[in-house]
C-alpha cells in the first residue's frame, strides 16, 4: 500500500506543471554561455541579445528527447513571426549538451533558425528557477519573455511543449503593442 501511495505521489509530481519563481516585473538574471547556431559554436549572452529587442528564453530538459524535439520544431516553424516582432529566440538546456551542435542544425528540430545554449550543471536554469524536479541537473520546460531593459514580461512553465510558442509570441506582441 505504501508503495502505491509513493508511486502515485511521484506520478503527480511529474504531471504537475512547474511554477516559474521568476514573475513578470522581476529582473532577469544575466548569463553568458557557449551555444550553437546551425551547428556552429557561438557565444551567447543575455545582455547582447537584449540590445536587439525582447528575448524569448526557453529552457528545455534535453536535446533529442521527444518533447524537446517538438518544442524546438515549433519555435523553428514560428521564427519568422518572432523576427517580425523584433524578438530573439534562445533555447537553453542542461541536458545532453554534447548533442547541441547537431540539434541546432537538424531540420526536424531548430533547423539552424535560432541558437541553443549549453547550461552544464543547470547553473543558468537554477538562477531562473527552471530545474526539473526529478532531475535537478537538467532544465525544466519554462519559457520567459524578457524586455530589452532586462525585466521579465512573461513566464510560462509547463512540461507539455505545445503552448510555449503561443504563450511567448502572444507576450511579445502585447509588449510591442504597448510601445
Amino acid at each position: 500500500m505504501m508503495r502505491l501511495v509513493l508511486a502515485a505521489s511521484a506520478a503527480a509530481l511529474l504531471a504537475t506543471p512547474a511554477l516559474a519563481a521568476l514573475k513578470a516585473g522581476d529582473k532577469a538574471p544575466a548569463f553568458a554561455t557557449q551555444g550553437y547556431m546551425a551547428g556552429e559554436p557561438i557565444n551567447l549572452s543575455l545582455s547582447e541579445a537584449l540590445k536587439k529587442g525582447p528575448v524569448v528564453l526557453y529552457f528545455f530538459p534535453a536535446a533529442h528527447t521527444s518533447g524537446c524535439n517538438l518544442e524546438a520544431h515549433l519555435f523553428s516553424s514560428a521564427i519568422d513571426d518572432f523576427k517580425a516582432q523584433k524578438a530573439t529566440v534562445i533555447g537553453i538546456t542542461a541536458g545532453n549538451v554534447d548533442q547541441l551542435a547537431a540539434f541546432s542544425k537538424e531540420t526536424e528540430h531548430c533547423a539552424g533558425k535560432f541558437p541553443v545554449a549549453a547550461d552544464p550543471g543547470a547553473k543558468i536554469a537554477k538562477s531562473y528557477d527552471s530545474v526539473l524536479t526529478m532531475k535537478p541537473d537538467w532544465s525544466d520546460r519554462t519559457s520567459y519573455v524578457i524586455a530589452p531593459n532586462g525585466t521579465i514580461l512573461h513566464a510560462y512553465s509547463k512540461l507539455d511543449p505545445s503552448q510555449h510558442v503561443a504563450e511567448t509570441l502572444g507576450a511579445v506582441k502585447a509588449f510591442n503593442a504597448k510601445k
